[in-house]
């Protein structure tokens, strides 16, 4: 799942962009509501981390404007504000979820992922192709029941297939969900990554297949549907 971190503090960006990449995420990070909007102009998002205290412009003013643009993504405010005040405008005004700075990591890790499971939203709570099953909350994943130990960007890799099983996933689309911007990649990167995948699988005895379509993309396939 792709997150935009809109923080202008550039160590705490730096901070919870890393903790958030561990933690299975793709995460892109801009410092001001202008590079903000050019980022959603290009890129889709699943989820927005929105300081309000930002150099451009106020925060929640520039949220207010996002939703009365039809901006639907759930958006999670973190900030120093923190009155009872603060936390009813920002909720009342198009926030999803709101953050106190500051705050332990890993409650943001959680709140970004109870995001994401509501209706509709990207994370589904337990992914199934053939015998091979993804628990998309604790990270898990098992071929006939048995756990399986992937990298992290291969799980995300994995997860990216299984919710588009039987679907063609462009290689653009896989580089575009599990790595950020201006990250330096080897001509091949994708093509490694997806052979990691395909040999994990193989050797935990999965019955689906990662096929090749040569200058297309990739596609999750149960292995009687051929080479």
């Amino acid at each position: 799942m792709r997150l935009l971190l809109i923080e202008d503090n550039q160590r705490l960006a730096d901070y919870l962009g890393t903790a958030l990449r561990n933690a299975g995420f793709a995460v892109d990070t801009v410092g001001n509501t202008a590079d903000a909007e050019g980022a959603l102009a290009t890129t889709h998002y699943d989820t927005l981390l929105l300081d309000l205290g930002l150099p451009d412009r106020d925060g929640l003013e520039w949220l207010v404007e996002q939703r009365r643009r039809q901006m639907t993504r759930p958006v999670l405010v973190l900030t120093a504000r923190d009155s009872l005040e603060d936390l009813v405008a920002g909720l009342n005004q198009g926030a999803d979820d709101y953050l106190r700075k500051p705050f332990e990591v890993d409650e943001l890790i959680a709140r970004v992922r109870a995001l994401l499971r509501r209706p509709g939203e990207a994370l589904g709570v337990k992914l199934t192709a053939g015998n091979v099953s993804f628990d998309t909350s604790d990270r898990e994943v098992t071929v006939n029941g048995i756990p399986i130990e992937f990298g992290r960007r291969e799980m995300d890799g994995l997860e990216l297939l299984m919710r588009r099983a039987g679907r063609v996933v462009p290689k653009a689309a896989i580089e575009d969900a599990i790595y950020s911007f201006g990250e330096d990649l080897a001509s091949n990167a994708i093509e490694v990554l997806v052979h990691r995948i395909r040999r994990r699988l193989q050797d935990a005895g999965a019955d689906m297949h990662i096929h090749t379509l040569r200058g297309v993309g990739y596609v999750l396939t149960d292995k009687s549907a051929g080479a």
